[in-house]
Parts: C-alpha cells; structure tokens; sequence
C-alpha cells in the first residue's frame, strides 16, 4: 500500500469526521445566513452576506454553544470513568480497576517501555500533567467555549432587546439569566444522556466490529471488553 493510500486508512476516523465537520459547520453557515437574513428583511432591514454572517454573534453563538456542550461531555466522561464503573458496558474499565491504577498497569515510571511517550518515564510535574493531560485540556476546550458562549450570546442577546427598545444587559448579569442557562443546559442534559444511554445500551447491544461495542457473542457481563 502506497504512502497516502496508507495515511489515509491509518487516520481514516479523523479524517472521516473531520471532513463531516467542515461540512455540516459551512451548512449551518449557509442555513443560519438565510434565516438571519429572513429575520432582517421583516424588520426592514439590509440582508448580510455569508462572509459576514460567520463573523457575527448570531453564529458564533450557535457554534461555541455545541462546542461547550461537547468538550464538557469528553471531560465528565474521561474523568468519571476513573473511578466510575458499569457492569457489562465496554465504555467502562473493569470492575476491579475503580482509580488511578498502578504504575505496572499504566506503563509509567520504571514501567515504561522503550515505546512509551517520554513524558510516561519522567517524574514529577510532568509526568502528572501529562497523566492527566487528555482531561486538561477537553476541560479548558469547554472553559474556552463556554467563555465564548457567553461573550458572543449577550451581544445577541442585546441585540434582540434594543430591537425592542429595551436597555442592553451587561456581561455578568446576561449570564445569571433564565435565557442563558436554558440555552445552556438544554445542550448538557442532551449530552448527559446520550453519554448514560452509551454506557447502559452497549450491555445489552451490540454493533459487529466496533471498538464501542462487545464482541457480539461476549456475556452481557463482561465488562471492559471490546470487539
């Protein structure tokens, strides 16, 4: 197999999904324009163009809203399944390694192996930042993204009010409101609960080949076993 032929079978999955992404975030783009530009033509108002509209609170709002909603998922979920278990689900360790686990287990310090990332036989600072490095940084992901969530939806916010004459709120009151916390949290019970339907249907499910799945004939007790 040929080198690109080859890069792209070993990333097929980053691949895949991140063209899905591009994709479906320009057809929101486009989608979110028209309606925007709907809105404005019935207040009588100058239509704007896509290249404008991606710069604007509208949108922006709409994407980090998501955004957050999906990096705190990754971020509840990496650090949950530490000490949280559920029997019989392949999204969960076994029963039996509830916490951090042992070095030998983890491969780290005098366990490391000559293929292990550096920062797995150092000590200290580095070795625990990096021990924990995958929920670092999907926590600052969704610290960022709701930041921007709410930066860009009170300027959307005030928009809507002196479009009703109404008198602009700032920053720190827009985000103690019912509006905000109801776009909020709408977005993380969806994802809570698709998060607890992954982990108690995979017990009882299966899907032949996938690494999210058991191997279709494994006990639906078995836990911690992909297929």
């Amino acid at each position: 197999m040929s080198g690109p032929l080859r890069f792209l079978r070993d990333n097929g999955l980053t691949l895949a999904f991140g063209t899905g992404f591009l994709l479906t975030l320009t057809g929101q783009a486009f989608a979110g324009c028209a309606e925007l530009n709907t809105v404005l033509r019935s207040s009588g108002l100058n239509p704007v163009g896509c290249g404008e509209y991606v710069l604007t609170s509208d949108f922006l709002v709409d994407v980090t809203e998501n955004w957050q909603s999906e990096f705190l998922q990754f971020f509840l979920f990496a650090f949950g399944t530490v000490w949280l278990v559920q029997r019989g689900s392949p999204e969960s360790k076994e029963l039996d390694s509830i916490g951090r686990e042992s070095d030998e287990r983890q491969k780290t310090g005098a366990f490391a192996t000559p293929e292990s990332p550096r920062a797995a036989s150092a000590g200290g600072l580095r070795q625990s930042l990096y021990s924990n490095s995958l929920g670092i940084v999907m926590c600052l992901i969704f610290l960022l993204s709701w930041l921007a969530q709410s930066v860009t939806g009170v300027v959307t916010y005030n928009e809507g009010q002196l479009r009703e004459l109404q008198d602009p709120v700032g920053w720190s009151t827009y985000v103690l409101s019912a509006e905000f916390w109801n776009r909020t949290l709408q977005n993380w019970q969806s994802e809570l609960l698709a998060v607890a339907s992954m982990a108690i249907l995979s017990v009882y499910l299966r899907q032949r080949g996938s690494p999210e799945s058991k191997p279709v004939g494994a006990a639906h007790t078995a836990t911690g076993v992909e297929g």
